[in-house]
C-alpha cells in the first residue's frame, strides 16, 4: 500500500497533497496529546482547518490518517539522512556525519516517534507491514553507509546489527531525554555514542581521520 491507494475523490493531485499535508500536521498535533485511538475524525478536521465533510474527501477512514502521519514521518528521515550520506566519498568522517545528522533528527522529531512506536500496531496488516518496510528501508541506508565508509571489511551481519544499534541509540534519546538529559547535552550523547561505535570497531579516530586527509 501506498499514499497513492489511499483512495480520494478529489481527482486534483496537487490538491490532494496539500490537504493531506494539513491532516497530517492537525493529527500529529492530536495524536501527541490524546493518542490515535482518543482522538476523532471530525477533531482532526477542525484542526487541520476544514470540515468534516472535506476531510472525508481525502480519506476513508481515521486508520488512513494514521497511515498518512506514519508514512510522512519516515520519508522526513529518509530525506534527512540521504542528504547527510555521500557514498561517492566515503570515510570514517563522513559515517559520522551521518550519524549526527541522524541523531539531531530524532531529537527534532521525538514526539513524532513516540507516535510510531505507540499507534503503529492499530494499522491494518498491508499498511503495518509497508510501515515497517520502511524502517527496514532506512535501516537499510545506515547499513550501506557502515560497509562503503568503513577502512576494514565489516561482515554484512555485523553491518546490520550495527545499523539496527544506531538506529535505536537515535530513538533512546527520545524515549529516555528525560534522565539523560540530566547527565549529557545532546552534543555529549552523540559524541559518546560515536566514540562507542568507533571503540567497538576497534577504529583509531585520530589516525582514520589523518589518513583521510
Amino acid at each position: 500500500m501506498t499514499q497513492n491507494q489511499i483512495l480520494s475523490s478529489v481527482k486534483n493531485a496537487e490538491l490532494v497533497e496539500i490537504r493531506r499535508n494539513q491532516m497530517i500536521k492537525g493529527a500529529i498535533t492530536l495524536f501527541k496529546e490524546k493518542g490515535f485511538h482518543r482522538t476523532t475524525t471530525r477533531e482532526i478536521a477542525k484542526e487541520s482547518g476544514f470540515s468534516i465533510g472535506t476531510l472525508y474527501e481525502y480519506i476513508r477512514t481515521k486508520e488512513d490518517v494514521l497511515f498518512l502521519v506514519c508514512d510522512a514521518i519516515y520519508e522526513q528521515v529518509h530525506e534527512r539522512l540521504e542528504a547527510a550520506i555521500d557514498l561517492e566519498n566515503p570515510s570514517v568522517t563522513n559515517l559520522e556525519k551521518v550519524i549526527e545528522s541522524y541523531f539531531y533528527l530524532m531529537d527534532e522529531m521525538q514526539e513524532e516517534v513516540v507516535i510510531m512506536y505507540q499507534e503503529v500496531k492499530s494499522l491494518k496488516k498491508d499498511t503495518k507491514e509497508y510501515v515497517l518496510q520502511k524502517e527496514r528501508d532506512m535501516v537499510g541506508m545506515l547499513e550501506k553507509v557502515i560497509v562503503t565508509c568503513l577502512p576494514h571489511e565489516i561482515s554484512k551481519q555485523d553491518a546490520e546489527l550495527m545499523a539496527n544499534n544506531i538506529f535505536i541509540q537515535g530513538h533512546m534519546w527520545g524515549f529516555r531525554r528525560w534522565v539523560l538529559q540530566k547527565q549529557f547535552t545532546l552534543k555529549e550523547y552523540i559524541d559518546r555514542q560515536i566514540h562507542y561505535l568507533m571503540e567497538s570497531l576497534a577504529i583509531d579516530r585520530t589516525i582514520a581521520k589523518d589518513k583521510e586527509a
